[in-house]
């Protein structure tokens, strides 16, 4: 009798997790490459940077590998602008502060240093020519990095992008004003200062040209969303009043084609909201909303100054109203909106059967405490009026005396509504 010992459980490929995406973190030393390819490849940050640094050695081949990786590898997803840990554009600018002193030392007896000192010592002098170069290209660097980098840096910003910028130009006018009052072996020693000026005064029209070609796309997103509404307009909107005027008002039909068209509408013309619209933006969304539950139709129209915003007191109550109203009136509703300087009014009217105050029992409280209570408490006013030919809410709340003793309705005897819902 023989007996097998049982297989090692073999993990499927669908078990293993997959690598996280190599991204950027927005949240960085210099610009994040290192620990997002770090963190896409399970392995030590310094050891990428460890690797980095051992191919910068071998012919750059570092130095063009993290270039590349900078300019390919996105940032994570998140909001608002990285920022970076490392004062990249200071670091630059210190070496080359050293630079201007060794240029200007150069320029002063140089020949009568190099005389005095021993013959074994001659080979510690740089050249003229390494000097001046390393000098321009950091100062240049610092300045570049300043404007292209640092710019958008919410740690840092436009004034310590415009410190940095005058203090390169500053290093760079006195290489060159250092290196004119000498004689020098070739031309274009002079000209590299020179190129370097010009590189970062340049530098600052980069993000003009930025926001002007920005500028650009957004005017011809606009011409082509005009002409884009233009033909729907003529075609698919149409369609859609079309089919509500021959399903009629009520009917399953028309509540879609209202929905549609509304949405059709808001896409061509609203553009990007707010996450805080104003009132009548809210409400015109919320009727939406209620057309598809309920067999209602219901038309906002808006009228005057209002600043009165959707996440009010007033937006809440007049929710709860056309709610209300779509639920045991239905067929046409009209919302009217009447904004001033001071107060803002709201209408919901229904053609229902209407109610009588005194048949609502007395344990429902939606309509008193989500309209009029509410209303109330933020220092406005609200009124009902109910007969056969239908059913008129009245919002009112003073927009300049908020928490005030607001307005209080025309009849006594309605400041008590009923709570049909």
């Amino acid at each position: 009798m023989s007996s097998s010992a049982p297989a090692p459980a073999r993990t499927s490929p669908a078990e293993v997790p997959p690598r996280p995406a190599l991204t950027r973190d927005r949240d960085c030393l210099v610009s994040g490459v290192s620990a997002g390819l770090a963190r896409h490849l399970g392995a030590k940050v310094w050891m990428v940077r460890a690797l980095f640094v051992a191919l910068a050695l071998c012919g750059g081949a570092g130095i063009l590998l993290y270039a590349w990786c900078w300019t390919f590898t996105p940032w994570a997803e998140g909001e608002g602008s990285p920022t970076r840990r490392m004062p990249v554009a200071w670091i630059l600018l210190a070496p080359a502060v050293l630079g201007v002193l060794l240029v200007a030392l150069g320029g002063q007896g140089a020949d009568e240093v190099r005389a005095e000192m021993p013959p074994d010592a001659a080979a510690v002098v740089v050249s003229s020519a390494t000097v001046v170069s390393a000098t321009v290209a950091l100062a240049a660097g610092a300045g570049l990095w300043a404007t292209l980098i640092d710019r958008t840096d919410t740690a840092r910003g436009p004034r310590h992008t415009a410190i940095l910028r005058i203090l390169s130009v500053l290093l760079l006018a006195v290489v060159f004003g250092l290196l004119l009052t000498r004689p020098v072996g070739s031309v274009a020693l002079v000209l590299i200062p020179l190129a370097g000026l010009l590189a970062v005064v340049s530098s600052t029209l980069i993000p003009r040209w930025r926001e002007l070609a920005g500028e650009r796309v957004r005017r011809i997103r606009e011409e082509q969303r005009s002409e884009m509404a233009a033909h729907l307009h003529d075609s698919v909107l149409q369609t859609l009043a079309l089919i509500q005027n021959r399903a009629g008002a009520s009917s399953e039909a028309a509540r879609l084609a209202r929905a549609q068209e509304r949405e059709l509408r808001a896409w061509l013309y609203d553009g990007d909201a707010p996450a805080d619209s104003d009132l009548a933006t809210d409400l015109r969304d919320y009727a939406g909303g209620l057309e598809l539950d309920y067999p209602v139709r219901i038309e906002v129209v808006s009228a005057g100054l209002s600043t009165e915003r959707a996440s009010g007191e007033l937006a809440a109550a007049a929710r709860e109203a056309m709610l209300n109203a779509a639920r045991h009136a239905a067929g046409e509703i009209s919302v009217y909106i009447e904004g001033s300087v001071t107060d803002v009014d709201v209408f919901v009217r229904d053609r229902g059967p209407g109610f009588r105050l005194d048949d609502v029992p007395s344990d429902r409280l939606g309509v008193r405490e989500s309209i009029i209570g509410r209303m109330r408490r933020a220092g406005g006013a609200g009124s009902v009026r109910s007969d056969e030919n239908g059913t008129e809410v009245h919002l009112r709340i003073t927009t300049g005396q908020r928490g005030g003793s607001g307005p209080q309705p025309a009849n006594p005897s309605q400041g008590e509504e009923s709570d049909r819902g």
